[in-house]
């Protein structure tokens, strides 16, 4: 008699399912780990929903009107540890950032009482993992596994704590739904460059500085634009060094962005710190390059300097200036650029970087 095998089932624990691209990351694998016959819960801890996902949606933000406070917190903890019991998960993947070290030595050893997996999706590691080495070891030492999303954020991790349990995986793009969403039309009949994230209040973008890098380089005498696309308290300070410049455009946040990555120019990166960021292979999946900072985590394994990208010395916007004025003035170096940023991102799709997780898990692709 042949008895079926059970499904899998895995916890994916977030903050949100939406707007940023570490949502989309956890977007991107809900889906995938339900087409490979696994049965996802997508649990959020804020009421924002607009990625697609997979399985079972458990909103515990929509609870946090009704239990707020110390003890409110202590309830929907409970609630969580209860839930993740009842239902025997194989495996948790936590996509939380982790900021109060002694709630995390909680959550570690009380309410993730099963095979638990972290990520760390920043170079700011501190966003993560707490600076005390301690209070790290009692959190992760003896978990499953610390996924890092680049190869600069798991050196930092080893280097820094010794976990041992760390390893790396990229970040998934869906090239085929990257390039149908693509085809969208926009309204603009301007050659444009783009950035594209949060207007965070730590202003780790530094839209503020690309705009004024902007005004100074040749793109404006050159008639071409700058576009951003975000939201966040940042916003209005950008907005002000613009000064209503005509060829400075503020978009707020977009539900398909990829149009707009598709007809730019080239999407600039400037921020203070990255993880693995997602607008970069995006781009180059849309066929636009590239010029980021070389230095944080993330661009400089994927961008090969002047083969599909071009990479600034870190955190210099005069070199910033200078690459900009690059990519507009010297047409065959931008077209020999623009050519192989496709091919350069398909190592990062979500077939590929999915099996990755499956592996990690001990999980068999279907067939």
């Amino acid at each position: 008699m042949n008895i079926p095998k059970r499904n899998h089932k895995i916890a994916l624990i977030g903050y949100t399912l939406s707007s940023g691209g570490l949502e989309r990351v956890m977007s991107s694998l809900s889906v995938y780990f339900g087409t490979q016959g696994i049965d996802v819960h997508n649990i959020v801890l804020v009421d924002d929903v607009e990625y697609p996902y997979s399985g079972t949606l458990v909103n515990i933000g929509k609870m946090k009107e009704q239990h707020k406070g110390i003890f409110g917190k202590l309830h929907l903890m409970l609630f969580l540890k209860k839930y993740l019991q009842k239902e025997k998960f194989d495996f948790i993947i936590d996509f939380r950032y982790r900021i109060k070290p002694f709630q995390e030595v909680l959550m570690a050893n009380w309410v993730y009482k099963m095979k638990t997996i972290y990520t760390v999706h920043s170079g700011n590691t501190a966003t993560y993992i707490p600076e005390n080495k301690f209070l790290a070891n009692l959190i992760f030492k003896k978990k499953y596994a610390v996924v890092c999303v680049s190869d600069a954020i798991k050196s930092k991790v080893d280097e820094t704590y010794g976990f041992g349990n760390t390893l790396r995986i990229y970040n998934p793009i869906n090239e085929l739904e990257v390039r149908e969403k693509a085809e969208e039309r926009i309204p603009f009949e301007f050659q444009y460059v783009i950035g594209m994230g949060r207007f965070d209040h730590k202003n780790v973008k530094q839209f503020d500085r690309l705009v004024t890098t902007y005004l100074e380089s040749q793109l404006p005498q050159k008639n071409i634009h700058l576009v951003l696309i975000g939201e966040g308290e940042k916003r209005t300070e950008a907005e002000q060094l613009a000064n209503n410049n005509p060829k400075i455009h503020f978009l707020g946040f977009k539900q398909n962005p990829y149009p707009y990555l598709k007809n730019a120019l080239f999407l600039i990166v400037c921020s203070k710190y990255e993880g693995f960021p997602m607008s970069v292979t995006e781009s180059m999946a849309c066929g636009t390059p590239v010029v980021a900072f070389d230095g944080i985590s993330g661009p400089n394994e994927v961008i090969v300097n002047e083969s599909n990208g071009l990479l600034v010395d870190n955190q210099d916007f005069d070199d910033l200036k200078i690459k900009m004025n690059r990519f507009v003035s010297e047409p065959d170096l931008y077209q020999n650029c623009k050519k192989q940023t496709v091919p350069s991102v398909e190592r990062f799709s979500t077939d590929k970087i999915g099996k990755q997780w499956l592996d990690l898990m001990k999980i068999e692709v279907l067939s």
